[in-house]
């Protein structure tokens, strides 16, 4: 697997872009995050008519007013899954984890939590791809690592898929692994929550945009100058034109009119309004849902506008529903097809989800009380499970003050 290893070396590195049918590559095309390879932007050439506009293809840019919002429910799930730890199971007995489990590739990765990040962001956006970097006798993947969609080319031939990536198309499909958010039997793609939130994430756009501009313009809204005197109809453009440079100049300073101008409002619109509030919130909160985020961890108020506090329960519960309703599908497609692919048969690697929403100390220690008595479990165990195993553990996990040898 060293060839892997080179080739996303150089493709990184000694990258030297361009299209042999006539099409030139104009500034930084080094590949990001972006979901598919780069694309030219149309622009004018010499004897381009100027009254004609080019093709509007930058798509990107339209939706990239939306970052903060899709970008912070994507860290959110993200993030609370990558600091789930990760253990391996034989036919449902916890064992001791593999090697990859700690860091799937100590060559690019810090650590697990930077893989398994990786794993589900990709996943939230359609489809992520994870090729071995290098395996064990039995072909299984000792180390690997997520790699970007746009150096992968899928299709569908013969009833499967067929994937081939780097120098000359190699095939890769008895390697890389493969997990799609929504599949069909006629795309070889996969397809992700916010594929379907085109028309929201443009409207998100647009109102941020236009949010934008009211600040930049002072919040002017529903003004006309108005004067007693004659003006041409090059007066009256002239005094506009005047108006709006000396408002940009000067935000915030008292205006100076002469020539009997008069600045008249025709309607009054308090900041709330002018930013339509309520439908901006509905727009990103419907977004959030999307890629599985309650609105309120999304710092979006619970309804719309009314910005309502949430007690301590409400958000335990909260938690909770996050968890089952978006989480654990989650982390069960992701975990279900990494087990399949990097361990034998009978093995599964599993996240434990428990830290996220489970139960404050005191109502566990009240569980483990029940068990105790029931005799399902022994005090060693409750000890294991909580890690009080013994002094100087249960002092720094519970800041109790401690008698010796008890909590």
């Amino acid at each position: 697997m060293a060839f892997w290893s080179n080739w996303f070396a150089d493709t990184t590195t000694n990258a030297n872009p361009g299209d042999a049918q006539g099409v030139e590559l104009v500034g930084d095309w080094t590949p990001t995050e972006s979901r598919a390879l780069p694309r030219p932007l149309p622009s004018p050439w010499a004897g381009w008519p100027a009254e004609w506009n080019v093709p509007n293809w930058d798509f990107g840019s339209r939706f990239n007013e939306l970052i903060d919002v899709a970008w912070m429910c994507l860290d959110i799930n993200s993030r609370v899954v990558s600091s789930m730890p990760a253990y391996r199971t034989v036919g449902g007995e916890v064992v001791g984890p593999a090697s990859w489990m700690s860091n799937p590739d100590p060559t690019i990765y810090t650590g697990w939590s930077e893989f398994i990040k990786q794993y589900i962001w990709d996943y939230l956006l359609g489809e992520v791809f994870i090729l071995p970097m290098t395996t064990f006798a039995d072909d299984r993947p000792m180390t690997f690592r997520v790699i970007p969609p746009w150096v992968v080319d899928v299709e569908i031939r013969g009833g499967g898929r067929i994937y081939r990536m780097g120098p000359g198309g190699r095939d890769v499909s008895d390697e890389i692994l493969h997990v799609r958010y929504k599949s069909t039997t006629a795309d070889a793609h996969g397809v992700g929550p916010l594929a379907n939130a085109g028309g929201r994430m443009l409207t998100a756009g647009v109102l941020m945009k236009y949010i934008r501009t009211v600040a930049e313009t002072g919040g002017d809204a529903g003004q006309t100058l108005e004067t007693d005197q004659d003006l041409t109809a090059d007066d009256a453009k002239d005094i506009r034109d005047e108006w709006a440079l000396a408002r940009l100049a000067g935000l915030g300073l008292p205006p100076v009119l002469d020539r009997n101008i008069k600045l008249v409002d025709h309607q009054v619109m308090s900041p709330r309004d002018l930013a339509m509030l309520e439908v901006s919130q509905f727009t990103e909160s419907r977004i959030a849902q999307l890629l599985g985020v309650p609105p309120f961890l999304a710092g979006l108020p619970v309804t719309g506008g009314s910005g309502d506090s949430m007690t301590y329960a409400n958000v335990s519960q909260l938690f909770d529903y996050h968890d089952r309703s978006a989480l654990r599908p989650y982390t069960n497609s992701l975990m279900e097809a990494l087990s399949n692919w990097a361990l034998p048969r009978g093995q599964a690697v599993e996240l434990n989800r428990d830290e996220y929403s489970r139960p404050a100390f005191n109502e566990r220690a009240e569980a483990w009380v029940k068990l105790k008595e029931a005799g399902l479990v022994t005090s060693e165990q409750f000890q294991a499970a909580e890690r009080l195993l013994d002094t100087v553990a249960a002092q720094a996990l519970t800041g109790a003050t401690l008698d010796g040898s008890e909590v």
